[in-house]
């Protein structure tokens, strides 16, 4: 595949600020959550006048939540063409649920997203790309429930998540009763390791050059380049958390540039983004196998 024409999926992880997994011991109060809330929707209509004007598509993985308390933001996102996954119903990991639970949590999210957006949802990503050999159980819930791709096993090392040795192009991740097509994040094999360059605090804190080279690489490979934000990080005026000191670096920095940087990509990439089922559509048989368990 030519690394100029080679597909770059964007995807965006809709949750308000609050619910970051640096904040998760945190209890806001009901008019902190709502003002977060509200910057969330007005960040993600933004973003959607950033990418009509690229002419971009992209994958919204959605907490289905979000759909109860601002219907008309989900619909806004799937009537300007985006697709609509899930991304749980309360943004809760996996490791905090039973196998039940997350069956139950996954039904609700979809059913939800689905009679709000009036989209089928076939995909999804975990809260803090929480399936990891720890959570090796859950592949199977996804197959269960009929999904035609996951987005959340990360290649890569990291003190929350990560399962260093998956395939860093899409495979099909196996359980004991059956198989889902990943479609992992996209990274940059240097110095003998995958380095995270699909988004997050990685766009926000390594050059672009960075990213560039992770895209170029996998479409060397003949693999698309799956990156992923979150409208939170494109809003430096929002209030900031009570975080300790290193997560409160890694969660605000470089946020002042994001929307700057995110112009760079798609002015890069123009004519070149997919959404996740796009990708997921024009990918053959023909991949690699990876079991966590």
């Amino acid at each position: 595949m030519n690394s100029n024409s080679a597909a770059v999926v964007l995807s965006f992880d809709l949750e308000e600020h609050h619910r970051i997994e640096a904040a998760a011991h945190l209890q806001p109060a009901p008019e902190s959550a709502a003002v977060y809330g509200q910057r969330m929707e007005a960040t993600t209509r933004r973003l959607l006048n950033q990418l009509a004007a690229a002419g971009a598509t992209a994958t919204f993985f959605i907490v289905g939540e979000i759909a109860l308390s601002q219907p008309q933001l989900v619909r806004a996102i799937a009537g300007a063409g985006h697709e609509i996954a899930s991304h749980s119903f309360d943004h809760r990991r996996i490791h905090r649920l039973t196998p039940e639970q997350f069956r139950e949590d996954l039904r609700r999210s979809i059913d939800t997203l689905q009679q709000v957006s009036g989209a089928s949802v076939v995909g999804y990503r975990a809260p803090t790309f929480s399936v990891t050999r720890a959570t090796a159980w859950a592949v199977d819930i996804l197959v269960e429930a009929g999904l035609k791709y996951d987005s959340s096993v990360f290649p890569v090392r990291h003190d929350r998540y990560g399962v260093p040795d998956a395939p860093r192009t899409p495979f099909w991740l196996c359980g004991e009763r059956g198989k889902i097509l990943e479609l992992p994040p996209a990274t940059y094999r240097r110095f003998g390791q995958n380095l995270p360059i699909a988004g997050g605090g990685y766009f926000r804190l390594f050059p672009l050059a960075f990213l560039r080279a992770g895209v170029n690489q996998l479409a060397n490979a003949g693999a698309p380049g799956v990156l992923y934000f979150h409208p939170w990080e494109f809003d430096p005026g929002q209030p900031k958390l009570p975080l300790k000191a290193f997560s409160r670096f890694r969660t605000y920095v470089g946020i002042g540039k994001s929307t700057a940087r995110l112009e760079r990509i798609l002015e890069r990439y123009r004519g070149r983004f997919r959404r996740c089922i796009d990708t997921a559509e024009e990918l053959g048989d023909d991949l690699p196998s990876f079991q966590l368990g």
